[in-house]
C-alpha cells in the first residue's frame, strides 16, 4: 500500500494551479496586444481588401480605355489630311 504525503500533494495543486494562472495570462496577454494592433491600424486608415480590390479594377479599366483611346488618336493622325479645294483664278 502506497501512503501519500501531503507536502507533494500541495505542490502538484500548486503546479496545477500555477499552470492554469499561466495560461490566463497568456490568454488576457493575447487579447490585450491583438486588441491594441487592432486599433493600431484602425488609426492609419488602412483600406479593406474590398476597397483595393475595387480601386484596382478601376484603374485597369482606365488603362484599357487611354490605350483604345491612344490608338484611335494615332489611327486618325496617321491618316493624310483631305486636300481642300482652292478657287484658282483664272489667267488672263
Amino acid at each position: 500500500m502506497q501512503t501519500r504525503n501531503k507536502i507533494m500533494d500541495d505542490i502538484s495543486k500548486l503546479m496545477t494551479n500555477a499552470m492554469g494562472v499561466a495560461q490566463g495570462a497568456k490568454t488576457e496577454a493575447e487579447t490585450a496586444a491583438k486588441s491594441m494592433m487592432d486599433r493600431w491600424l484602425a488609426d492609419r486608415d488602412f483600406v479593406s481588401r474590398e476597397e483595393f480590390d475595387a480601386v484596382r479594377a478601376m484603374a485597369q479599366k482606365a488603362r484599357e480605355e487611354n490605350e483604345a483611346l491612344r490608338a484611335r488618336l494615332d489611327a486618325l493622325e496617321s491618316k493624310p489630311a483631305p486636300k481642300s479645294k482652292k478657287a484658282t483664278k483664272p489667267k488672263t
